[in-house]
């Protein structure tokens, strides 16, 4: 979902083991932020032909200031962090008005009971991640943001890819 052409400032925001970055546009300048040092160590060798820069921080209180960048992404980090509304406000903090935040991770719809994914949230929180999270009430406490495109990813809905804009 990211744009391909131009040179974009942008921020991954939980970059974690870097997975994901192989599949990234080369051509912009990224800034990786992880909690710890372990997981950019384990992210380095992925970074193949992309200018980053890796920083170690906190998503919920970012160490960059305001509009720095012109996008984010925040791939399976708002529901790992204890703290989603501080993770998506610092992320909107640092993105430049008309530019985009660009959100995978695994959702609850609004009112939805799933009961199973409410039963394992106890353990699953304590191991690596939250299954209780609802995107809607997470952005209700995120003003300035708006909402583009937001479509089913994997699992049945489960997971979300969502794009919002800064206004």
């Amino acid at each position: 979902m990211l744009p391909v052409e131009g040179r974009q400032r942008i921020l991954l925001s939980g970059v974690g083991t870097g997975l994901d970055l192989p599949l990234l546009p080369a051509g912009h300048s990224y800034v990786a932020l992880d909690l710890t040092r372990a997981m950019l160590e384990r992210a380095l060798p992925r970074n193949g032909e992309l200018e980053i820069a890796w920083v170690q921080g906190d998503s919920q209180a970012l160490p960059f200031g305001d509009a720095v960048f012109d996008h984010a992404v925040l791939h399976l980090i708002l529901a790992v962090v204890p703290d989603s509304v501080s993770a998506l406000r610092e992320s909107a903090r640092v993105v430049k008005a008309g530019g985009s935040l660009y959100v995978l991770d695994k959702f609850l719809q609004p009112g939805q009971r799933a009961t199973l994914r409410r039963l394992i949230n106890p353990l699953a929180r304590r191991m690596a991640t939250r299954t209780d999270v609802v995107f809607e009430d997470v952005l209700a406490r995120t003003p300035g943001l708006a909402v583009v495109s937001d479509e089913p990813a994997a699992l049945g809905g489960w997971f979300r890819r969502i794009r919002l804009v800064r206004l």
